[in-house]
């Protein structure tokens, strides 16, 4: 499964409020090292977990978006059911984002 970004606000509300999926989002920038260092992890759970939507937001380049879901640091990783936020996880913990992963499909 390929991660897709989201390219605005309104693809946002779309993609992920509009959608009943399982749904785990990225919230990451350019200049965030870790985000850098998470990247092939992220992925890896794209391809273990082909029943969730996986996206991700450059925070800087729609900072609406992350204004909307109140991001305050980077990497955070979201996780919506039926268009409602189940959980986040803040920082790098990709054990973290696996758990709720697992529960996300549970």
């Amino acid at each position: 499964m390929s991660i897709v970004s989201i390219t605005s606000k309104s693809d946002f509300m779309q993609k992920i409020f509009g959608s009943e999926d399982l749904i785990v989002l990225d919230c990451w920038a350019t200049w965030c090292g870790p985000c850098k260092a998470v990247a092939p992890v992220y992925e890896k759970l794209s391809e273990s977990f082909p029943q969730v939507k996986f996206y991700k937001v450059d925070v800087d380049e729609q900072a609406d978006v992350a204004q909307e879901l109140n991001v305050r640091a980077m990497p955070t990783f979201m996780f919506f059911k039926d268009g409602q936020k189940f959980s986040e996880v803040v920082g790098g913990d990709m054990k973290a984002v696996e758990k709720n992963l697992n529960d996300l499909v549970a």
